[in-house]
Formats: structure tokens, sequence, C-alpha cells
């Protein structure tokens, strides 16, 4: 292969340049089972017209014509064998033709060869296995009766109307006998690939997504599950490691669906210690010793026993009944098909599928709860925080002037009426902060909507409110922003406002200075106050202030929600608070 230079465009390859594939879009089971048939039916009419000519049959006025029925049977073989090689798709009708034409052909060359002492017998076996091959038991059993009543009935006529010689009374019941045997296997044959098609396409259409409502995603993965089995009930007993609870959910024919819980004691053992952790099935359960087949690595085993605790055979009624293993990483538990009319050792195989599956589905389904549950805690915590920081603050700065408002309303009554509208004006604005959370799911320190407004003019309204309402001077500068902090305005506004309401209610600080510079990909944001500073003096980094529980508590919490640091200078001056927050760079 030739190298590309560095810097070179890439060749552009033709589609004719790569050599095309065969593929067989068509080969599905019911073309393949066509073109076995036509292929076999070319070989047996050659061999058939070679064994005639070589031999010729009895009686010998017939040798003429059936060399020519042969022959054209043998031409029609091949049609249909070209036919067959050639079709994209299954064609049910030509199938059925086929198969009449061949019975009827079939029962002309017996009567023109031996009768029922013909070699062209074997034409019949042919048509049974190829109508096994089709329609799997109901072919075979159609197909073998219809070859016996032609078969004997040729035999008859033979006897009772030209009186054959040469007939012989033992080959007719031996090679009917033969056939029905061979009609009987065929379609046990028939019967179990049924099966097998039946349960693989119940496995393929397994649910992959399930309904976030718990109740209806246990419905739908019983109702598979007793699918693939045949079942018409099914139940399902789980527990959860961090749950008392055993929980029960039953499915029925009809769509019949109950749920209920008990605490574990109470269906303890839920089934017996010989059979913990195997699949197993017994025919009924109901029994105090009742046989049971069980899975082992060396093949299946029998053991007898109660095989189930009784208090759950006598609530749901229990008899015919397979149990599976269900145990994945947050569930463990049993599945119990119930009320099939026949188990067999294959079931315990498929069971293993079948538990595999559901124990994959109950995992998917339980941690998708949990996670809907912890995204609900956050959410709460985030709305605790944001109440904190907005509207109870503003109370509490509220109540103060309340109180200083009692204190001059004596006194110097033009002051305290001054408080009272401060009070007035700060309460109208919470409640349109409040208006807002409640339609938009965010508390806005501005009470104006978060998309029109900049970052400098959110702090700057801010920092006036938090002067009015706490008589604190604060000063705001912003260092080479360029619009990277935007996206996080909504966080930096409550973390400043936090920072402002800790040095006024705490330290009792009357100034404060607020710097936000964006580095290195980041967001820095400095708090200083000349308050008398936190209760511990030093400096203190994040690590140190979580690990010694030390710092403001809603504050923190904030900033490790948002993946960033915290760093503390505390001294009987006033106080330092570093904030550093990650900012992804804008995309191009």
């Amino acid at each position: 292969m030739q190298a590309v230079p560095p810097g070179s465009p890439l060749p552009v390859v033709s589609p004719a340049a790569y050599p095309r594939r065969r593929v067989d879009v068509d080969y599905t089971p019911g073309i393949r089972a066509e073109r076995l048939i036509a292929s076999g039916r070319v070989v047996l009419a050659a061999f058939s017209l070679l064994a005639v000519w070589l031999d010729p049959p009895t009686p010998a006025k017939y040798v003429e014509i059936t060399n020519l029925l042969l022959a054209g049977y043998a031409t029609y073989a091949v049609g249909l064998a070209v036919l067959a090689w050639l079709a994209r798709a299954p064609r049910p009708r030509l199938a059925v033709a086929t198969h009449v034409a061949d019975l009827v052909l079939f029962c002309a060359f017996v009567y023109l060869t031996e009768g029922p002492a013909s070699l062209v017998f074997s034409f019949f076996i042919f048509s049974v296995v190829g109508a096994t091959l089709r329609w799997q038991w109901r072919g075979a059993v159609w197909t073998a009766a219809v070859a016996l009543l032609a078969f004997n009935g040729i035999g008859l006529y033979a006897v009772k109307v030209i009186h054959h010689p040469a007939f012989a009374l033992d080959r007719l019941i031996s090679r009917s006998v033969y056939l029905v045997v061979l009609a009987g296997l065929l379609a046990v044959l028939g019967a179990y690939e049924r099966r097998r098609r039946h349960e693989m396409s119940q496995l393929a259409s397994w649910p992959r997504t399930l309904p976030q409502d718990a109740g209806l995603a246990l419905r739908q993965l019983l109702k598979s599950a007793a699918g693939v089995f045949g079942a018409p009930r099914a139940l399902l007993v789980w527990g959860d490691a961090d749950e008392p609870w055993l929980h029960q959910a039953a499915w029925a024919d009809g769509d019949d669906f109950e749920e209920r819980r008990d605490p574990r004691e109470t269906l303890h053992p839920l089934v017996a210690e010989a059979l913990h952790g195997v699949n197993f099935f017994c025919l009924d359960a109901a029994r105090a010793v009742a046989a049971v087949l069980q899975a082992a690595p060396g093949g299946p085993h029998a053991w007898r026993g109660a095989p189930i605790h009784p208090a759950l055979v006598s609530r749901f009624a229990m008899k015919a009944v397979l149990s599976l293993c269900v145990r994945g990483e947050s569930v463990d538990g049993r599945l119990f098909v119930l009320d099939k009319r026949r188990f067999i050792a294959d079931d315990l195989v498929l069971g293993e599928v079948v538990g595999s599956h559901l124990s994959e589905s109950l995992d998917h389904l339980l941690l998708t709860r949990r996670l809907r549950q912890a995204a609900a805690t956050e959410e709460r915590v985030r709305l605790s925080r944001d109440l904190h920081d907005g509207v109870l603050q503003s109370l509490t700065g509220a109540a103060l002037k309340l109180e200083t408002a009692q204190r001059l309303l004596d006194e110097q009554p033009a002051a305290a009426r001054q408080r009272l509208a401060e009070i007035q004006h700060l309460i109208a604005d919470e409640q349109r902060n409040l208006r807002f959370f409640i339609r938009d799911g965010t508390l806005d320190p501005l009470s104006l909507a978060a998309g029109d407004v900049t970052l400098e003019t959110r702090l700057r309204l801010m920092a006036q409110r938090l002067e009015d309402v706490w008589g604190l001077r604060v000063g705001i500068e912003l260092e080479e922003l360029n619009g990277t902090a935007d996206h996080l305005a909504y966080d930096i506004c409550h973390l400043v406002q936090e920072a402002l309401a800790n040095a006024a209610r705490h330290a009792g600080a009357s100034a404060v200075r607020v710097t936000l510079a964006a580095r290195d990909g980041g967001v820095d944001i400095v708090v200083i106050d000349d308050g008398r500073g936190f209760p511990f003096q030093g400096d203190f980094d994040h690590e140190t202030l979580n690990a010694r529980q030390l710092g403001p508590v809603m504050l923190k919490e904030r900033v490790d929600s948002l993946g960033g640091t915290l760093a503390i200078h505390s001294s009987p001056s006033g106080a330092r608070l570093a904030i550093r927050l990650p900012c992804p760079r804008p995309r191009a």
C-alpha cells in the first residue's frame, strides 16, 4: 500500500474499487426449507427414473407411461429447484400447490409400479419430511394421514378389484406402520422446533425500555417472563438490601396484576435450604413431600421435600411451578412461573437466560428509581439554599428593621416611618422574587428575569439592596471577566449574597469589598470584610474546613455543589473568603 505524504489530501476511492460481497438477504427458515425440499425432489426424481430404467417394474404394460411420468417429474423438480434458489421470499401458496401435486403424483407412481410393494414408497416418506419442514408437526400428521389413506386404498384396490397376484399383505402392514412411526417422530421434532422458535422470539421481544411507573414496569416484565414459557401466571418475590420488606408482584392471564409486601421473617426461608441459589421445578408444590427436579452443573437431578414456603404456596395456590433465581446488583429474589401444563428439563436451561434478563431489568428499574429520588433530594437541597439565601435573609433584615422602628416610634417618629417604608419596599421585592421562583424554579436575587441582565448589573443591584437591608457598604470590583462567568451568574450572585449576609449578621461588618476575576479557566471570588472574623483564627483551605467542619455551612454546600473550593483567613479585624469556581471555556 502506497503511503500518503504528510499534508497531502487523502485520495478519493470509488465504491467500485471495493470487491462486492454476496449477501443472503433472504436466508430465512422458510427459504432454507424450500431449497432443501427442492434439492431433495431433484435427487429423488433422478434416482427413481434411473431405478425404473434399470429394473422395469411390473406390470410391464405401465413401463412406458411410468418412464414418461418420471421424466416429466424430474423436469418439473428441476424447474421448482431453480425457482426455489432464485426466490427472495417464501411463497406459501406455491408450497401448498407443489405439496398436493407431489402427493397426487406419488400415488400414481405407486399404482403404476408394484402397488404397496413398490420401491417408490420412499416418495411418501419424502412428502412427510417436507411437510414437517414447512408446517412442523401439523404438516407431518396431516401428510402422513393422507399418505396412509392413499397407500392403503391402493392396496385395497389391488386385492378386491384387480386381484393382483403379487400383492404382499406383510409389506403393506410393515410400510404403513413404518409411515406412522416416522410421522410420529417427525411430529415430535416439529413441535419441539416450533416451541424453540416461540421461546427465542419471546426472548428477542424482551422489553428494552420500561415505564417509569414501577407497577407498570413489573406488570410488563412478568407478562414477558410468563410468555417465554407459555405459562398463565407468574410471581416475582424479591427484597431490596436497604429495606426490611419482601415484595411480591403477581401477574395472571387477562392482565390481572397485584402487589403486596411482608416483613422478611414472614416468608423466611423462601425456598428449602437445599434449593437455595438453584433453579428448580415441581409438578405439585402443595405436597408436603414433593418431587423436585433441580438444575446442577452435572445435569438436573431429583430432590424430594417441601420446596417453597407453605404460606406462599397457599397464598398463590401453587401447584405446577418453575422457580428461577433473580440476582442482580440491587435485587435478590425469585421468579415463580405457575400453572404451565408441563415442565421439562429444558426449562431449567431456558430459565437461566430469563432469570438473567429479569435481574438486569429489575436492576435498571431500581437504579432509575434511586436516581430520581437522588435528583428530588438534590432539588430540595437547592430549594432550601435558594430560600435561605434570598427570602429568609431578607425577612431577617426586615425583622431587625422592625425592632429599630419600634425603638424609634416614640422618640423619632419620622425615622420610624422611614424604616417602615424600607420594610414595605423590601417585602414587595421579596413578593416579586417568590412569584419568579414559583414560575421559573430559580430565586433570582435581583427580582428580574435572568436572561437580560449582565453579571455586573446583578451584583451591583444586589449590593444596593443589601446596603438597604443591613446598612452595609459594599464595593464591587470586576477584573477581566469578558463574559466568561455569565453562565454562572445565578450561582455567583447567591454565593456573594450569602457571604455578605454572613458578614453583616454574624461578624458585625460595616464594609465589605468583593472582587471577581476570570483566570485559568475558572472564576475567583474574594470577599473581604472589616468585622470581627469567625470563631476560629488563621488560614484554612477547603479540605481543612470540611475535615474540621468549620466555616459557613450553606456557603460550603453551594461551593461543593459547583465543584469549587473555599479558603478562609480569619482574624479579629475581619475575614477574607477566597472562592474558586471551575468554568469551562466557551465553545467556538
